[in-house]
């Protein structure tokens, strides 16, 4: 069936689903957003702090690094107290691996070729099956084995894949398939390249990210570059943003993402400009209070914000809630696409926050209303076969 706007259509990359504790990821799967915690996972309390931020974001999934015995005995509380999966990133210490696995891990984050011997991989792959663990290889650009560097010069696309490609083999030699894999590069280029070539060469979901990206302006500018580019390919299962920032912030940036190619819904889309001499309000300021006002809002809807009423109107038609500049300190609101009334500048924000609490309770309502009748039907549907 050919699409309203065939423009906007991405067609994913097909690729197996695995679960990472009760989140699928890949196959017709929503891509998945995550991060990792900064705090020491050594310390419960910070870190379950930190994740429940991260929950409240919309994270899908959370890493937390296990470098200690320490990290490692702390996590079962951790994973108890989280309310979505928890990966453990492990390097090096295959035990560290094992004793993740064991407090409750829904997936390892590994370099099979950094475990060890074989004997030591088989030990973590039977630790992974006995408590339905997934496994994540990471490749890194900057972590890549001695005999790839010697054999390609430097990090390339062809050296990622191919660690990649030999580490898959170890997990696979030992009749593992429940993995997902990532081959990050700092570099875009590299990344998108790597990424690229893997997406032709094997059907396990792939884990995107561009590594060590930057801080908050332009590692977000990197990711949404690198990233951007593959998931509009169809490629990505799930994603992190690798910013130096607070953790939460690579959430958020990762939903505005997946909400700018259409992917992921969650929030408040806000379509503002960037404001001239035209405007009839503070659009910068007026824009910042509105998205810290709105950050509790978990229903997917849109919002115009515009200064003036050049592109104001066009723009209102095409959102939920509209706000356009006018003179003289009023404004006008549009709902659903239509001109309705108008609001002076000292009321306006809290009248917009009022009418979008007002219009994301009325789509929950709808939408449980719609589950409920679907439900009903179904009983009926049961009642009547019953009765046949």
């Amino acid at each position: 069936m050919t699409s309203i706007r065939p423009w906007r259509d991405i067609a994913r990359r097909t690729s197996r689903q695995i679960m990472v504790g009760s989140v699928p990821v890949g196959g017709d799967a929503p891509i998945t957003v995550q991060t990792m915690t900064n705090t020491l996972t050594s310390d419960p309390v910070a870190t379950i702090n930190q994740i429940r931020r991260c929950e409240d974001a919309g994270a899908d999934l959370i890493r937390v690094s296990c470098p200690d015995v320490e990290s490692t005995a702390a996590l079962g509380k951790i994973v108890r107290a989280a309310r979505i999966p928890i990966v453990a990133d492990i390097h090096f210490h295959y035990q560290r691996a094992l004793e993740a696995a064991d407090a409750g891990a829904a997936c390892l984050r590994i370099n099979p070729g950094n475990i060890g011997s074989n004997a030591r991989v088989a030990e973590v792959v039977r630790a992974a099956k006995a408590n339905g663990c997934a496994i994540r290889i990471g490749v890194n650009a900057g972590s890549l084995e001695k005999d790839l560097l010697e054999k390609y010069g430097e990090p390339c696309p062809e050296a990622l894949i191919e660690s990649a490609l030999d580490h898959i083999k170890l997990l696979q030699d030992h009749d593992f398939h429940e993995f997902k894999v990532a081959v990050k590069a700092s570099d875009v280029f590299l990344a998108v390249a790597a990424y690229m070539g893997l997406a032709d060469a094997v059907d396990c979901p792939l884990h995107l990210g561009i590594t060590e990206a930057g801080g908050l302006i332009g590692g977000t500018v990197k990711s949404a570059i690198g990233m951007g580019n593959l998931l509009w390919a169809g490629i990505g299962d799930t994603i992190r943003v690798s910013l130096s920032a607070e953790p939460e912030e690579e959430v958020r940036v990762g939903f505005e993402i997946l909400k700018s190619l259409g992917l992921r819904t969650r929030g408040v889309r806000v379509v503002s400009c960037p404001s001239c001499a035209r405007q009839g309000f503070d659009v910068i300021r007026t824009v910042e209070a509105l998205e810290a006002r709105l950050s509790h809002i978990k229903t997917p809807l849109s919002l115009s914000v515009l200064g003036c009423v050049v592109n104001g109107p066009g723009e209102a038609r095409e959102t939920d809630i509209g706000l356009t500049g006018g003179g003289n300190g009023k404004h006008m609101v549009y709902l659903s696409g239509v001109t309705d009334h108008t609001v002076q500048s000292e009321d306006m924000l809290d009248h917009i926050v009022g009418l979008v609490e007002a219009k994301a309770a009325e789509i929950e309502a709808a939408t449980s209303d719609a589950g409920q009748s679907d439900a009903g039907q179904s009983d009926l549907g049961q009642v009547t076969e019953a009765a046949e």
